[in-house]
């Protein structure tokens, strides 16, 4: 008797860790508003002219009262998120297809060391390069990292192939910041891509920053915040 209660008390923990897993999966995945690429004419591409779209991205290193932290599903997740950095207005991004797009970043937070240079490296923009601070370059210093945006298919996806990594750099250690903590002169960087055909794909940053296993865990794993969906339409 003793030990079919053992096992049933068992069975029922292992249902309740399998629903609150569940659930967290849940919660990260909620999806927030679009924000979609503004067409901006045309431009001359290796592909020829192309319809050109731009985009805005902000990474902040954390809330303010002027910029509010992403909307979160309970107080459980806004404690657990309190403090954390992430790229705004939106994590949901969408693009057009058969286009070249711009995507412009403000970067106001500070980093530290990324030990894959992979990450450090551009990979798919339109000539290999990104613009930093008015500087093209094919990448930036290992120990000079932020974030990255890295966007990537679906295990197993059938649609066209597309990657792209973007590294972000730090602001200096030194670097004069405002009440909220943010840069007051933040780096910027731009960088120019073509799409394809239509097809939904992931981004996320690749450089540590979170939380939990491997600091891989909390904002890094919650849409929002520092992962999102990439659409191309």
């Amino acid at each position: 008797m003793k030990r079919a209660l053992i096992t049933l008390v068992s069975v029922i923990v292992g249902v309740g860790i399998v629903v609150g897993v569940g659930y967290v999966a849940f919660v990260a995945s909620e999806e927030p508003a679009v924000i979609v690429a503004k067409p901006n004419g045309t431009m001359q591409t290796p592909k020829g002219e192309l319809p050109h779209a731009v985009l805005d991205l902000s990474v902040y290193p954390n809330s303010s009262k002027d910029v509010p932290a992403p909307k979160t599903a309970n107080a459980i997740q806004a404690n657990w998120l309190s403090g954390q950095p992430f790229y705004g207005p939106s994590t949901s991004i969408q693009v057009p297809a058969n286009s070249v797009v711009t995507i412009n970043f403000t970067q106001y937070d500070g980093g530290g060391t990324i030990y894959n240079d992979f990450f450090a490296r551009v990979h798919g923009s339109m000539d290999g390069t990104i613009s930093w601070n008015g500087k093209s370059v094919k990448s930036i210093p290992q120990d000079q990292m932020a974030h990255t945006f890295t966007v990537h298919q679906y295990p197993e996806s059938t649609q066209p192939y597309f990657f792209l990594s973007v590294p972000l750099p730090q602001n200096p250690p030194d670097a004069k910041t405002n009440k909220a903590g943010f840069a007051e002169q933040p780096q910027q960087i731009s960088v120019t891509f073509i799409t394809g055909e239509a097809g939904t794909y992931i981004w996320n940053c690749e450089f540590p920053c979170g939380d939990l296993y491997q600091e891989f865990g909390g904002p890094m794993q919650t849409r929002g915040w520092m992962a999102g969906t990439f659409e191309v339409v």
